[in-house]
């Protein structure tokens, strides 16, 4: 057995992806350390993080001076400096892509939030921001948005890797499966090699406990309080029971025999936000092969510190799951309308890191004339 629990972890099958990225991390040799100490494999990012990381330290201040002298606008510079630091760390993971055979070694960046409800736009960005990036381990993250399913197909069906981020519900998440699939069986008719393409399907775990955690307090029942803090294990459960059957059925039987890979499911949106609950709770619990978890920075910590892995807590786990749900629903509690306000509230977020985003890059390019 392995001495830490993270490489306990990457034993069991779970692929660990860090939710952080930064100028300062790569120059450091910060995210170097981590891949050697806590077996990460992978990074994703989102408008919230890169707001975050230009907000401290001067690691950008050259290339804002040099954007600043060459007078591009906010967008471009934004463009410029994201895609810089996804390349970065795309070398910096490329020899995990190359011995997992692109399975890992994966750094995925957004296209603008704002186009979340724009099919053609986010078409149109993922391409751009893929051909930016120019590593063929970087994944574009599209939001799985009704018309972010549209882009997923056109995308993938371009032999563009794809990260599909922002899913709550079994119900999308069977859509995006299946505009994954398509997206395959138009590269394959193209001619493009299969085993080229690779996808990850983000489901979000905490944000799921958060909503009905506080539908069920309105309730009040004893009932109630008991299914606390169970919805979100349970929906990523009965999500990893979906990926089994539709990986195992006909259609991506027929593509896989053909090059294809599996798009495997990642748990997303992993850290606690009860502080009541162990904070390691959504890696422990949803330890199975075959997937990733993507971790922010503190959960990592606590996985590494105390984490404790007993192994496959997914597998055999669906009947429960499926009581679980329905006994939420039996509360009078639409698990339907929750995950649909999380989608909704997600873009919204998202919109506003990105606008914190263009405001902070747009200080710092008037400071730099």
């Amino acid at each position: 057995m392995s001495t830490t629990p993270t490489a306990q972890l990457s034993e069991v099958g779970v692929s660990i992806w860090l939710d952080d990225l930064s100028r300062e991390r790569i120059k450091s040799e910060g995210l170097q350390q981590l891949i050697a100490e806590r077996d990460v494999v992978g990074v994703t990012t989102n408008p919230t993080i890169f707001a975050s990381a230009l907000s401290k330290g001067e690691a950008y201040d050259e290339q804002v001076r040099e954007l600043a002298a060459a007078g591009v606008d906010v967008t471009k510079a934004v463009f410029e400096i994201t895609t810089d630091d996804v390349r970065d760390a795309s070398i910096v993971f490329r020899d995990i892509y190359e011995s997992s055979k692109g399975f890992d070694g994966r750094v995925s960046i957004e296209v603008e939030p704002g186009l979340a409800h724009d099919a053609q736009g986010t078409i149109e960005q993922a391409k751009a921001l893929w051909a930016k990036v120019d590593q063929p381990n970087a994944m574009i993250k599209i939001p799985a948005t009704v018309e972010g399913l549209e882009a997923i197909t056109a995308v993938i069906a371009a032999g563009i890797s794809v990260n599909v981020t922002l899913i709550f519900s079994l119900e999308r998440y069977a859509a995006v499966i299946d505009a994954y699939l398509a997206g395959l069986e138009q590269a394959k008719a193209a001619g493009i090699d299969l085993s080229t393409i690779h996808s990850v399907a983000s489901f979000f775990v905490s944000r799921v406990d958060s909503e009905i955690d506080k539908r069920l307090d309105a309730v009040g029942t004893d009932e109630a309080a008991a299914l606390k803090s169970k919805a979100g294990v349970a929906n990523a459960q009965l999500a990893y029971k979906l990926y089994e059957e539709q990986f195992a059925g006909e259609r991506a039987a027929a593509l896989i025999g053909a090059g294809a890979n599996p798009q495997r499911p990642l748990w997303a949106s992993t850290g606690v936000k009860d502080p009541s609950l162990p904070d390691t709770l959504y890696v422990t619990e949803l330890a199975v092969a075959g997937v990733v978890n993507t971790m922010p920075e503190k959960t990592l910590e606590a996985t590494f510190d105390h984490g404790v892995i007993e192994g496959d807590r997914v597998t055999g786990s669906y009947a429960a799951a499926q009581e679980v749900i329905d006994a939420i629903e039996a509360q009078g509690i639409s698990v339907a309308e929750v995950t649909a306000l999380l989608e909704k509230e997600g873009v919204e977020k998202f919109i506003v890191s990105w606008n914190e985003l263009l405001e902070t890059v747009t200080s710092a390019l008037e400071a730099a004339k």
